[in-house]
């Protein structure tokens, strides 16, 4: 008995701390991790404060578990559905529709976490901004992973420039995720998935692999 009252506070507890780094990473997509404080989250869902200190002790390792809690699903929006297209460009397609998707459709409010967070911590030091810099890298090296197979399997020109490809894609789904916040105009998705496909079809060694447009 004694085992199973355990067991359900842990389970409890780890309920609690979803809650909170579900709401966290809400909020800070719009406010930044330094809008977040444990006493808030703790009233705007209804918590006890002692509670929601017990789960995290202090406001740094809270921002570090949200940052770590908006990558479980950034990677559920973005990266997984681009698995299960077949390796190849047609995979780095689906990879930049996946990241369109999950910016249009406000998976976070305030749009891609990592792009609100990293203009808040880009230009300090700290645990948070490192946190925040090997996410990033992370995702930088998982797209040129991605079309590095391209290459690989001979759907890219010997000639491509994997990184130069790999900065070029990011930065055009990342200008659409800041104009569409900054005017609310969606015409930017679509505006950038045709940039990102004609710079993709330009690579491709059979351009009619990949759709004409989006």
């Amino acid at each position: 008995m004694a085992g199973t009252r355990v067991d359900r506070r842990v389970e409890r507890g780890n309920e609690s701390r979803r809650l909170v780094l579900g709401h966290a990473a809400k909020v800070a997509s719009v406010e930044g991790l330094e809008g977040l404080s444990l006493g808030r989250l703790a009233g705007e869902l209804g918590l006890s404060k002692s509670g929601v200190f017990a789960l995290f002790g202090a406001k740094e390792e809270l921002q570090l578990a949200t940052v770590r809690a908006a990558a479980e699903v950034y990677v559920d929006h973005v990266v997984r559905p681009a698995l299960r297209a077949p390796a190849g460009l047609g995979r780095v397609w689906r990879l930049c529709q996946s990241w369109l998707a999950y910016s249009e459709q406000r998976v976070f409010p305030g749009g891609c976490f990592f792009y609100a967070v990293a203009a808040e911590f880009d230009a300090r030091e700290g645990a948070v901004r490192d946190a925040i810099a090997r996410a990033q890298a992370d995702w930088v090296r998982f797209v040129e992973q991605t079309i590095t197979e391209a290459l690989d399997l001979g759907e890219a020109k010997r000639d491509t420039d994997v990184p130069q490809l790999a900065f070029e894609v990011i930065a055009l789904l990342e200008a659409a995720n800041g104009l569409s916040l900054l005017h609310g105009d969606p015409a930017c998705y679509r505006r950038a998935a045709t940039a990102v496909l004609s710079r993709l079809r330009a690579v491709a060694t059979d351009p009619s692999a990949l759709p004409a447009a989006p």
